[in-house]
């Protein structure tokens, strides 16, 4: 099975998330996408995160949105901290044998792969796959998404403004009581 891994804070995870999941399985890139909360943010320990199980839940709403095919996964909850997305990649390679990862991530990121824990052994065993961020640099044979961030939907809900049409359905149910 060719699984798409996509990892993030997902503070609260948004359309943008939903539209690049839908697009790796609707274009045949791979079988499934198992979303991945970061337990503890590797690079900016002081990001303010929700509690991971309330991240975890928005990840199951926004799977339960988009397709059965789109998990969730807390393996790095289990893993020790910071999880640097190699360790977590080789510890799903492990426990799941006969599946293909590879890594999804937003072309935001490739600024900022030279301080990522072994970017390129990533590159050698999990195949990234890039997909545009507006805003970012553009890469060639990407698709490209839009401009939506979890920072936008915390800053609206903040200020007491809807948030409809930056979430999915099921995920603007959940966070209509947060922040606490």
């Amino acid at each position: 099975m060719r699984v798409g891994v996509f990892g993030g804070s997902f503070n609260p995870p948004h359309v943008g998330h939903a539209l690049v999941a839908a697009w790796a399985l609707w274009t045949d890139v791979v079988d499934q996408v198992w979303l991945l909360p970061v337990f503890e943010h590797a690079f900016d320990k002081a990001r303010e995160l929700a509690p991971f199980d309330q991240r975890v839940a928005w990840c199951e709403a926004l799977a339960s949105d988009v397709d059965e095919r789109v998990r969730v996964s807390t393996i790095e909850s289990t893993l020790p901290t910071p999880s640097y997305t190699l360790h977590t990649l080789e510890a799903l390679d492990q426990q799941h044998e006969g599946h293909r990862f590879r890594l999804i991530v937003g072309s935001d990121i490739l600024d900022e792969v030279e301080q990522w824990h072994r970017w390129e052994a990533i590159l050698e065993s999990f195949a990234p796959i890039i997909v545009g961020r507006s805003g970012y640099r553009a890469v060639e044979g990407c698709p490209s998404f839009p401009g939506v961030s979890s920072t936008e939907v915390r800053d609206r809900l903040k200020a007491g403004l809807s948030v409809r049409g930056l979430v999915t359905a099921s995920v603007a149910e959940a966070v209509n009581s947060w922040p606490p």
